[in-house]
C-alpha cells in the first residue's frame, strides 16, 4: 500500500509540474492570440462520394472473395472515369445558439458558395435552432436570402428544431423540410428580465439611473418600474412581433397568420397541416436520395481554437483524470 502511495505521490507531482509548464506556454500563446484576429479555413467534403461509400462497403462485406474483388475492380475504374455531374447541391449546417454568433460563420460559407455556385443550383442548409435574439437571427435570414437573389435554390432541412427565429431563417428557403417530429413554429416575441427594486429599498441601497429621452430606458433591473415603461416595453416586443409576421408572410404567403403566429409551436406532423412545411423528410433521406445523379459538396468555415484554449482542455482532462484515479485508490 505504501508502495501504491508513493507512486501515487509522485504522479501527481509529476502531472503539477507538466500542467505548470503547459499553463505557462498557454498564457503566451493566449496573449500572442490577442495581437492577431482568429483565422480560418474553409473546408469543402464530397459529401455524395461518402454516401457512396458508406452503401458500397457494407455491399461488399456480403460478398465472397472472388466477388468482392471484381466489385472492387469495377469501383475504380468508375472512379477513375466518373465525371462531375452537371446538377450540384452545397451543404451548409447552421447550429445556432441564443445570441446567433454562428452568423459570422455562415456568411463566410455562403460567401464561398455564391462565388462558386452557377445560377439554378441548389443549397441545402441543414438548420437545427430554438431561436435567440431578434437582430442575429434577422442578420442570418438575410444571409440567406443572399442565397435567393444570387438565382441559387435554397432548400431548409430541419431534423430536430427551428422555431422563433430559428423558423425565420427557415421561412426564407423555397421548400422546407423536416423530420416527424422536429418541433416548428413559435412565431411570437418574448423578453423578460428580474427586478431587484424591492429588495434594494428593503435593504437601503438607492439606485440612481439617469437617461436622456423619455423611453432611453422602459424596464430596469434595480429602479422601480411604471405602468407607462411597461406599456411601451410591450409596443416595443408588439412591432418586434409585427415585422415578424411579416416576414412569414411575404415567404410563405399560403400560412394562416392568425392560426400560427400566436408563439406556439408543433411538431412537423402538425405542421405541414399549416403549411408551415412542404415535406416529412429527414435531411440524410433527402441527400441520399440525390447522392448518385448530384454532386453534393459539404462547405464548413472552421475557425481554430487558439492554442492556449487546446491546452487549457488538455490540462482540464488530465486534472479530471487524476482525481478518479485518487478517488479509486
Amino acid at each position: 500500500m505504501t508502495f501504491i502511495l508513493e507512486i501515487a505521490d509522485f504522479v501527481v507531482k509529476a502531472a503539477i509540474i507538466v500542467m505548470a509548464i503547459m499553463l505557462i506556454v498557454a498564457v503566451i500563446s493566449n496573449a500572442a492570440q490577442r495581437q492577431r484576429r482568429q483565422e480560418g479555413e474553409l473546408q469543402v467534403r464530397n459529401l455524395a462520394r461518402d454516401l457512396r461509400y458508406s452503401a458500397q462497403t457494407i455491399e461488399l462485406e456480403t460478398l465472397n472473395k472472388k466477388q468482392r474483388k471484381q466489385a472492387n475492380k469495377q469501383a475504380k475504374k468508375a472512379e477513375k472515369s466518373e465525371k462531375p455531374s452537371e446538377q450540384r447541391v452545397f451543404v451548409i449546417d447552421f447550429n445556432g445558439s441564443m445570441d446567433a454568433h454562428e452568423v459570422e460563420n455562415l456568411q463566410r460559407e455562403i460567401n464561398a458558395v455564391i462565388g462558386a455556385a452557377k445560377a439554378g443550383d441548389t443549397v441545402f442548409v441543414r438548420l437545427e435552432s430554438p431561436g435567440g435574439v431578434v437582430h442575429g437571427y434577422g442578420l442570418a435570414a438575410a444571409q440567406l436570402q443572399r442565397l435567393r437573389d444570387a438565382e441559387l435554390k435554397l432548400i431548409i432541412g430541419v431534423d430536430k428544431v427551428a422555431a422563433s427565429g430559428g423558423y425565420m431563417m427557415a421561412a426564407v428557403g423555397e421548400k422546407i423540410i423536416a423530420a416527424p417530429f422536429a418541433i416548428i413554429g413559435s412565431i411570437g416575441v418574448v423578453a423578460q428580465l428580474p427586478n431587484f427594486h424591492r429588495w434594494l429599498k428593503k435593504h437601503d441601497v438607492d439606485f440612481e439611473q439617469v437617461t436622456a429621452g423619455d423611453y432611453k430606458r422602459t424596464l430596469s433591473v434595480f429602479g422601480e418600474n411604471t405602468d407607462a415603461g411597461r406599456r411601451k416595453f410591450k409596443e416595443d416586443l408588439e412591432q418586434v412581433h409585427k415585422q415578424f409576421k411579416q416576414h412569414i408572410a411575404d415567404y410563405r404567403p399560403q400560412v394562416d397568420l392568425a392560426k400560427v403566429a400566436t408563439g406556439e409551436y408543433w411538431t412537423a406532423q402538425q405542421a405541414i397541416d399549416f403549411k408551415l412545411v412542404d415535406e416529412i423528410c429527414t435531411t440524410d433521406s433527402w441527400l441520399l436520395a440525390r447522392c448518385h445523379d448530384h454532386g453534393i459538396y459539404h462547405i464548413r468555415y472552421h475557425v481554430k481554437r487558439p492554442l492556449g484554449e487546446r491546452i487549457g482542455k488538455n490540462v482540464t482532462a488530465v486534472l479530471t483524470s487524476i482525481r478518479e484515479f485518487l478517488t479509486k485508490s
